[in-house]
């Protein structure tokens, strides 16, 4: 018997190409060698494939106020699209399919996710919408979003696209260095923001997941312009590298300061927070090296400051820091931020402060949005309540613990 095959009496492996699978399938095929300028008149082709048209792919820009539309042959580009106020921007905060009813039609915005990260939205009409036709399209809508993400390497288009204003220097590398704004499995969801896009230098955060433990650092270089980007560039490749050399916190402390130190020269630093959370026991683990302290959110409030022992900034030589440790419970939220939320004055020239910080997130916190959307709102609520304007860099990062196992996702159903 071939390997693969089933005796007759309990049947055969049925291997021919379905309409689903040859409409994507075609896609994934001629996609490999595909120049960037051609992936739209590909994906409007497909989509006709299935009587769709008018198919616009929009790209979240930059400040993660609008979602801009991607110029291309056979792709229909209209006005941007505001992210808390339009239908696509809905199918992008909540990452589910939005449907609207319209006279030639149903309008369909559909998340574009890489992974767990919001790309864009891919928007289509067709005449009517079944099951069938939902579950194609999300298919559709994954295969796009891989590829959109791939092809990006490869070309500065889908960057122009984004930027809605000019960017300086040392925001083109902080970009380049963040990884995505998002990222969530079963048992915990991180999301950050930084401000202000077009212009941030020294702020920066990381994270990866090996395993069970979901590490993470938020840093804040001295200094502005393209000294604080460079600084912020080295104090990542540090904490990355000593990361991945599986060494506890304290030390990966002393390996950035003496890298900082070393490149910089003692009369420059970096603040940062580093963290590791079991994301199956929900421990917590972190050191601080002059960073503010992070906000436990419980039950849709701020509950505690996570207080610690703290060490000099990276680069100042200071002592091996000790390690702090604190048990989450399920649903609890953990927000760093870095010292430009906090600081900018308002019109009266008073700091904007914690206790304001925390009242706005105890407002933002009653929504009951996901991470990636509650990073975003309180992010704008902090640059509303500041006066609209970020004269220093200012980041914030949400961690959300949700416990239980993932184990369930390895079974195909």
């Amino acid at each position: 018997m071939v390997d693969g095959e089933r005796r007759a009496g309990r049947g055969m492996v049925d291997r021919s190409e379905g309409f689903g699978e040859r409409l994507l399938g075609v896609l994934l095929d001629r996609a490999h060698e595909m120049p960037p300028q051609l992936i739209a008149p590909l994906i409007a082709e497909e989509v006709a494939g299935i009587g769709g048209r008018d198919v616009s792919i929009l790209l979240q820009d930059y400040a993660q106020e609008l979602l801009v539309p991607l110029p291309g042959r056979r792709l229909l580009v209209g006005e941007p699209e505001v992210i808390g106020d339009s239908s696509a921007g809905a199918a992008f905060l909540r990452a589910t399919t939005v449907q609207e009813r319209r006279a030639d039609g149903v309008r369909m915005y559909l998340p574009l996710l890489d992974g767990s990260d919001e790309v864009g939205v891919m928007a289509l009409t067709l005449d009517t919408v079944d099951d069938d036709d939902l579950r194609l399209l999300r298919r559709l809508a994954g295969l796009v979003a891989d590829m959109l993400v791939t092809k990006h390497a490869y070309t500065d288009r889908f960057f122009q696209a984004r930027r809605r204003e000019p960017m300086n220097v040392a925001a083109e590398m902080q970009w380049s260095l963040l990884p995505p704004l998002t990222m969530s499995v079963p048992q915990v969801a991180v999301s950050g923001a930084v401000e202000p896009a077009y212009s941030i230098a020294g702020d920066s955060f990381d994270y990866a997941l090996n395993d069970n433990i979901r590490h993470a650092a938020v840093i804040d270089a001295m200094g502005h312009g393209l000294n604080a980007a460079t600084m912020a560039t080295v104090a990542v490749g540090a904490y990355r590298h000593a990361r991945r050399s599986d060494i506890d916190l304290s030390d990966i402390y002393t390996f950035m300061d003496r890298a900082i130190a070393e490149q910089f020269g003692l009369d420059h630093f970096v603040t940062a927070q580093m963290m590791d959370l079991d994301i199956t026991t929900g421990v917590l683990q972190w050191v601080n090296a002059g960073h503010p302290s992070p906000l436990l959110i419980r039950d849709r409030q701020v509950d505690r400051t996570l207080d610690s022992p703290t060490t000099l900034p990276v680069g100042f030589g200071g002592q091996r820091p000790p390690i702090s440790e604190y048990q989450l419970q399920r649903g609890d939220r953990v927000l760093c931020y870095t010292d430009g939320v906090i600081e900018e004055r308002d019109a009266d020239g008073e700091p904007f402060g914690e206790e304001r910080l925390i009242r706005c997130v105890n407002r933002v916190e009653h929504s009951n949005q996901g991470v990636r959307s509650r990073a975003l709102w309180l992010s704008r609520a902090l640059k509303q309540a500041r006066g609209g304007h970020t004269s220093d860099d200012a980041t914030l990062f949400l961690i959300e613990w949700h416990g239980n196992t993932a184990d369930h996702l390895a079974v195909l159903e």
